[in-house]
């Protein structure tokens, strides 16, 4: 009975202790506590949240950009006193519709030039011949044609070839040739010297058959202008307008023709370009 009296007395003491703990720290923090709070004071230079709000509103008023002062222009336009369009389907910005009659005519022009197209190009005009006989060995043409205009552009006469020389011929004449004197003096139209041909090389006695013999091969003397005005190779290979144009045509005749030879090449071609689709190992022989 004694032993339990004492050990409740021992709880109660150390309770006690406890609080009196307690108390004695709590006092400690209270007596130690800042005499005001934690928040910052307020700015000095910024008294009221009205100062802050019209330096705000001051700055962005300079910060916008000054408006244009008004053209005299469209000063004296405003003062004509136009009346305003009324923008509807019926005042429409767009391109009126292309008339029945021009569209028929467009297209009926495109079938009659198909019509007499050959080679399989609407570009290439003319006709078919069919096989060319030779009277020499070595003469004559398969599938031949007779062209008269390649990419818009005339033969002086109606030339005999094969459709390989037709098709390098408006290749050459469609990059090169139309445009090599200005844009606004167009070449329209060639002047052949010869064709197909049933010929020698150069026509000397004994010499081998030329390209023109097989027709391959087309030689051209001078092109006609637009304006009328007749540029030979002769004269125009080095007179200072002409030079830079037909030097241009000869060089980008290269490449569509296997072979071009032209007044640097020897004394039978100071007139004309020769141009034929011979292959060679080593490449086109330009001279």
């Amino acid at each position: 009975m004694r032993r339990g009296w004492t050990a409740g007395l021992r709880a109660l003491s150390i309770a006690g202790g406890l609080t009196a703990l307690i108390a004695a720290s709590a006092g400690a923090t209270a007596a130690n506590a800042p005499e005001s709070s934690l928040r910052p004071n307020a700015r000095p230079d910024l008294v009221s949240g009205a100062t802050v709000t019209a330096a705000a509103l001051s700055v962005t008023a300079e910060l916008r950009p000054q408006s244009r002062p008004q053209s005299e222009q469209a000063i004296a336009l405003a003062a004509l006193s136009l009346p305003l369009v009324p923008a509807g389907p019926d005042a429409s910005l767009r391109p009126h519709l292309r008339p029945g009659d021009l569209v028929e005519k467009i297209l009926f022009g495109k079938r009659k030039r198909r019509k007499t197209s050959v080679c399989g190009d609407i570009d290439i005009q003319g006709s078919k011949v069919g096989t060319v006989p030779g009277r020499l060995n070595g003469c004559g043409a398969k599938n031949a044609v007779r062209v008269r205009s390649v990419a818009g552009v005339t033969l002086s006469q109606q030339s005999v070839m094969t459709c390989d020389t037709a098709h390098a011929l408006k290749k050459w004449v469609e990059r090169d040739v139309i445009k090599a004197f200005g844009r606004r003096d167009k070449v329209v139209s060639l002047r052949v010297a010869a064709h197909y041909s049933c010929r020698t090389r150069n026509n000397r006695p004994g010499a081998k058959i030329s390209e023109h013999g097989r027709g391959k091969a087309i030689d051209v003397s001078g092109f006609v202008l637009e304006s009328g005005k007749v540029i030979t190779v002769l004269k125009g290979w080095t007179a200072r307008a002409t030079r830079k144009g037909l030097r241009k045509m000869w060089k980008g005749a290269c490449g569509p023709f296997g072979t071009v030879l032209g007044p640097l090449s020897d004394r039978y071609h100071l007139d004309h370009f020769h141009l034929d689709v011979a292959r060679h190992r080593g490449g086109p022989y330009c001279r």
